[in-house]
C-alpha cells in the first residue's frame, strides 16, 4: 500500500495549510521521493520566501530595502524609491490586475528603479556591511534546510528579481551561502570609477522569472539531470520559476501567502500545490525532504 504522505506528514495536516488536489500533491511527493537526491533540485525566490514575511508585527525589508540602508544611497534615489515602491507595490500584490496588465506595470518599476540607480556610487563592501547591521531573518529552519541540501549535494537556484549584490550579502552573513547554491538576480553594474551604471543584463522581475536565464551555463549542466524540483516563492509570478525546465518531470510548488489573504487564496491554490497561509518557518519544506533525504 502506497504511503499517503499527505495523511503521513504532520505538517501538512495544520489548518493554515492549503491543498487544492490532495491526490495529486501525494503523487508529486511520491515520484520525489523515488527520484531520491541524485534527481533533485531546489528552486527558490529570495525575498519573503527565504527570508520572513514579517516578525515582531513589521514586515521584513526586502533586498531592495536593505539597500536604501546604505550610507552612500542619495537623497534623490530615496525619494525615487519610496515614490515608485508607493505606487506599484500595492499593484503588484493586486489580485484583481489580469497577469498581462500587471506584467507591463513591473517592467515600468524595475526599469525606473534602474534609471533611479544609475551614478551613485555604492560599493560592495557597503552593501556587505549593511546586510550584518541589518541582521536579515531567514525563515525559521533556513539554515538547517540549507546545510542538508548542501551535504546532499542537492543544487539550490535562489531566483530573485531584488537586488542580487544584497542577496548574496545576506546569504553570506547567514552562513548559508555553500557551494551548492547559485543566484540568479538583478546585480549592478559598474564603471571603473565606482559608479553604478544600472543592472548586468536582463531585468528579472516578479512576472518573468524562469530558468531559461539559465541554458549555456554551468549551473545549467548541473541540473540537466535533475528533474525533479520543490519550487518556493510568494507571489503567483514565482510559479513559473521552473517553467524553463524542459525535462521536468515531478515538479513541487509551494506557496507563501501572507498579504491579503482572503482574496490571493483562490490564485494562489491555482498557482501552488501547496499554500502556506502565515508561516514563518520551513517546517513543511524541511517534512518532505526528510523523506527524500
Amino acid at each position: 500500500m502506497p504511503i499517503n504522505y499527505i495523511s503521513e506528514i504532520k505538517e501538512l495536516t495544520n489548518p493554515n495549510v492549503h491543498i487544492k488536489d490532495k491526490d495529486h500533491v501525494n503523487k508529486i511527493i511520491h515520484d520525489i521521493v523515488n527520484g531520491g537526491v541524485k534527481k533533485l533540485q531546489i528552486v527558490s525566490d529570495f525575498d519573503r520566501t527565504i527570508t520572513k514575511q514579517h516578525e515582531n508585527g513589521k514586515k521584513h525589508l526586502s533586498s531592495f530595502g536593505m539597500f536604501i540602508k546604505c550610507p552612500s544611497v542619495t537623497k534623490k534615489y530615496l525619494e525615487a524609491e519610496k515614490y515608485l515602491t508607493a505606487k506599484y507595490f500595492p499593484l503588484e500584490v493586486d489580485p484583481s490586475i489580469p497577469s498581462q496588465e500587471k506584467r507591463k506595470l513591473m517592467e515600468e518599476w524595475w526599469s525606473l528603479t534602474e534609471e533611479a540607480l544609475k551614478g551613485m556610487a555604492v560599493s560592495e563592501g557597503e552593501i556587505e556591511k549593511t546586510a550584518a547591521a541589518a541582521d536579515p531573518s531567514l525563515r525559521d529552519g533556513t539554515a538547517e534546510l540549507f546545510k542538508d541540501l548542501n551535504k546532499a549535494n542537492v543544487p539550490i537556484l535562489v531566483f530573485s528579481a531584488g537586488l542580487g549584490d544584497l542577496v548574496v550579502a545576506v546569504l553570506k552573513h547567514c552562513d548559508v551561502l555553500f557551494p551548492n547554491v547559485k543566484v540568479i538576480s538583478n546585480f549592478l553594474k559598474y564603471d571603473e570609477q565606482g559608479v553604478i551604471q544600472g543592472f548586468n543584463g536582463e531585468t528579472i522581475h516578479v512576472l518573468n522569472k524562469n530558468e531559461f536565464a539559465l541554458k549555456g551555463t554551468e549551473y545549467y549542466d548541473l541540473i540537466k539531470n535533475r528533474d525533479n524540483v520543490i519550487l518556493m516563492g510568494d507571489s503567483t509570478g514565482d510559479a513559473g520559476m521552473a517553467d524553463g525546465v524542459s525535462h521536468a518531470n515531478a515538479v513541487l510548488k509551494i506557496g507563501f501567502l501572507y498579504d491579503h489573504v482572503n482574496d490571493s487564496l483562490p490564485s494562489f491554490m491555482d498557482a501552488f500545490d501547496i499554500v502556506l497561509e502565515d508561516d514563518q518557518t520551513m517546517d513543511v519544506i524541511r517534512s518532505i525532504l526528510k523523506h527524500v533525504l
